[in-house]
């Protein structure tokens, strides 16, 4: 019995059958740690990614200034589509893409209340429809988070629908 007791915690001392004749091997170490500065980034120059940006929020302005409500979905999965050539790690190119989209349609919005226009009044009323409190403030916020959520949709279907690099 004091045998048994010395055995115990000790390599071999709990035997389970022939795990080893079955072809089971002992598990290795762990992988080591790398962390995440360490890993490869974007590819292309930054610029030109910024650059993009700037083009694709001037892309939905037009689109929401001409009434084209999509526009910022399609945005969203061309960037996708675009994010795997770049590299680009999810929660950038989220957060770029928001960006990207909430300015895009806050460019038209902020440019028919500066003309003029009653823009102010209809997100009064569009903020009310909603159930939201009837300020403008509310509203243009309810407008630009459609354009991000669907930026992010498109975003998500990009990058769906691009394979991995390295796994084909």
């Amino acid at each position: 019995m004091t045998a048994d007791l010395k055995r115990l915690g000790k390599r071999g001392s709990y035997r389970l059958g022939r795990l080893r004749a079955q072809g089971i091997a002992a598990a290795g170490p762990p992988a080591p740690l790398r962390p995440a500065f360490t890993r490869p980034q974007h590819r292309g120059p930054t610029l030109a990614w910024l650059a993009a940006g700037l083009a694709g929020t001037l892309i939905i302005a037009a689109g929401a200034a001409a009434g084209l409500w999509f526009v910022p979905f399609i945005a969203g999965l061309a960037a996708g589509l675009a994010n795997r050539l770049g590299g680009w790690r999810a929660r950038i190119m989220m957060l770029a893409v928001t960006i990207m989209a909430a300015g895009g349609w806050a460019i038209p919005l902020g440019w028919f209340a500066l003309d003029g226009n009653a823009a102010g009044a209809t997100a009064r009323v569009i903020a009310a429809l909603l159930g939201l409190p009837a300020f403008a403030t509310t509203g243009v916020l309810a407008a630009l988070a459609v354009a991000a959520v669907q930026a992010l949709a498109g975003l998500w279907l990009g990058r769906a629908l691009t394979p991995f690099p390295g796994r084909g």
